[in-house]
């Protein structure tokens, strides 16, 4: 079964940039689309953005827009997300997640398989 695993979260002031990384083990990787979701204290999961297999088609939350870029590597089993001009209402635990290539989504509801999860804190 294929797994999921999110590194790169950490504790960043507001206008910084962090890169998160999602690794992905035990199938094969090129089969799914791939997102990033996010989750506040208190709050449900949101959408963040999502991946084609391929690389090829890129979808956001319109607040990400402009500041986060997700990417892949499908030769490194590997999903990204950067993320620029941080703010602190981006503070969450954010998780990769995968479905099988049949189509972008954005609902928790359409994915699989989901990573553990990384936390982001943006200090003001």
């Amino acid at each position: 079964q294929v797994q999921f695993v999110e590194s790169g979260g950490g504790l960043v002031q507001a206008g910084g940039s962090l890169r998160l990384s999602c690794a992905a083990s035990g199938g094969t990787f090129s089969n799914y689309n791939m997102g990033w979701f996010r989750q506040a204290p208190g709050k449900e999961r949101e959408f963040v953005a999502t991946i084609s297999w391929s690389g090829k088609t890129t979808y956001y939350a319109s607040s990400m827009k402009g500041r986060f870029t997700i990417s892949r590597d499908n030769a490194k089993n590997m999903v990204y997300l950067q993320m620029n001009s941080l703010k602190p209402e981006d503070t969450a635990v954010y998780y990769c997640a995968a479905r099988p290539n049949y189509g972008l989504a954005i609902d928790t509801d359409d994915y699989n398989y989901w990573g553990q999860g990384t936390q982001v804190t943006v200090s003001s």
